[in-house]
């Protein structure tokens, strides 16, 4: 599937914070089993310190991006962010652009281009892999040679105690897509789109602001969304299904053919289980549509006592989540029973386990000190499966890789892409590990405090080579207004 002459990613970085919250330490904290957390979350997840929001982690991986790959400003025409965490509803990537600009003075750089389209692309987790949709469009029509930047950019928060707390996380990740990629290339024409409105799937209505009791006892304003979790896994797999099923349409080959000939495949990951039981779906799924496979299916339905019809029928059905909470059922039946049935079964086998080894463990363990990064979460475990390649020398070019990407709400992307020549030396450029070197560790008493807007005793942290909130405006007159508004500065 070589595919060199469509546009593409030349580049990435990556910006996470420096404050760390240790997942074993959490676990401490809270009573929770550390070795359940540590299979079915990771190790550690960042948080923004109080200078920091979603605009200063996008500019501080933009900023690096440029420098670290020697980029001419002026050669970009096109700036999106991807972002499920805005602060401000008028505004976004032209912040961003704004942060980035007078930095690059400070460097003696020339400022980004004044003819650059400045667009945020909202759709919870999947934002950024539209926005980096709408950059590989502009880079292949009117974009006229030009480069286009796409960064995500997000800060996953959750109430102490929630059942999400310990899948926060933050940070950014910024790409550099041109019209002849040197890390991959992507033909849109064979990548797979998916949607469906799901009602009360991870939501964040801004009227839960003004309810009664919500973030009470806490001192600032929160994000957190309105979630119900196995609702909304039941959405990511079944919105994941389908749009790798018009994938597998478009490139008219079989879901078991397309996984036993790609080199890698990256899923959403809102916690490190999600993807491998992404993974395990498809793969009955694939199993129940190929005609080829029907003793491999009948075996593993024989082990569990389940119907191989059943796995088929479900397999091209479209069930309707919403309905049944248009109905008010508050417990929305599963979907597809038997299938994830069967799945949690081939999670447990031979089989599954080298399928996992073999192609979906490039860059897993690295991204496991990640934690939930929302729209970067996707191209965070991207950048370090890349870096991890390049640094063992794993033979990747000309191969076909794929990413799954989903937004709550919910719609998913399944997007198959094409690594091209000499793309070690680029890949070597993203430094996912420097990114993540030398995290300080919060205490309980301080990562409490900072989660609910209380002074943070004893930490020291002094920021450096990084974007920083410089004030807050508190101008409200009829002549100047700036209420609200922040003010940036860079650190060096």
């Amino acid at each position: 599937m070589k595919n060199e002459s469509k546009p593409g990613v030349s580049a990435m970085s990556i910006y996470v914070p420096r404050l760390r919250v240790p997942l074993e330490s959490w676990c401490q904290w809270t009573g929770n089993p550390w070795d359940k957390i540590r299979s079915v979350v990771g190790r550690s997840f960042r948080y923004p310190a109080r200078h920091e929001n979603v605009y200063t982690m996008a500019a501080n991986a933009v900023l690096r991006l440029i420098r670290n790959n020697d980029i001419d400003p002026r050669s970009v025409g096109f700036f999106a962010l991807g972002t499920e965490s805005s602060k401000d509803n008028s505004a976004g990537a032209v912040i961003v652009r704004g942060m980035v600009d007078r930095a690059l003075e400070q460097f003696g750089l020339p400022r980004l281009s004044r003819n650059l389209e400045v667009p945020e692309f909202k759709h919870a987790c999947l934002g950024g892999v539209y926005a980096l949709k709408g950059a590989l469009r502009y880079a292949n029509t009117d974009g006229h040679g030009k480069k286009a930047i796409v960064v995500c950019s997000d800060i996953a928060e959750y109430e102490r105690g929630s059942s999400g707390e310990q899948t926060q996380g933050a940070g950014a990740v910024a790409m550099l897509v041109e019209s002849s990629p040197k890390l991959f290339s992507v033909d849109l024409s064979q990548a797979g789109s998916a949607s469906d409105y799901r009602g009360p799937d991870f939501r964040k209505p801004f009227a839960r602001h003004f309810a009664p009791g919500y973030t009470s006892g806490v001192n600032r304003l929160h994000d957190f969304p309105v979630f119900s979790g196995k609702y909304s896994t039941f959405a990511y797999l079944d919105e994941a299904g389908h749009a790798v099923d018009e994938m597998l349409h478009r490139l008219n080959v079989s879901g078991r053919d397309f996984v036993r000939d790609v080199k890698a495949m990256f899923f959403h990951r809102p916690y490190h289980l999600m993807p491998v039981q992404g993974l395990a779906f498809l793969y009955v799924r694939a199993l129940a549509k190929s005609r080829t496979s029907a003793a491999e299916l009948k075996t593993l339905c024989d082990e569990i006592g389940v119907s191989p019809d059943a796995i088929r029928t479900e397999a091209q059905s479209k069930p309707d989540l919403y309905e049944s909470v248009m109905d008010g059922n508050k417990n929305p039946p599963e979907p597809y029973p038997v299938t994830t049935q069967l799945a949690a079964h081939v999670r447990k086998s031979a089989v599954f386990r080298d399928l996992i080894k073999n192609k979906m463990s490039l860059g897993a363990d690295r991204a496991m000190d990640l934690g939930n990064l929302y729209t970067a979460a996707l191209p965070g475990w991207l950048a370090a499966g890349l870096e991890e390649a390049a640094e063992t020398n794993l033979a990747l070019t000309n191969e076909t890789l794929l990413a799954v990407g989903y937004g709550s709400g919910d719609a998913a992307e399944s997007i198959p892409f094409h690594v091209v020549s000499d793309w070690e030396k680029q890949a070597l450029k993203i430094r996912f590990r420097a990114a993540l070197a030398d995290p300080v560790d919060l205490s309980r008493e301080q990562y409490e405090a900072l989660h609910d807007g209380r002074d943070v005793p004893g930490l020291v942290y002094q920021p450096k080579d990084e974007f920083i909130i410089a004030r807050i405006g508190d101008t409200h007159e009829p002549a100047f207004q700036d209420l609200g508004i922040e003010y940036y500065e860079y650190v060096a």
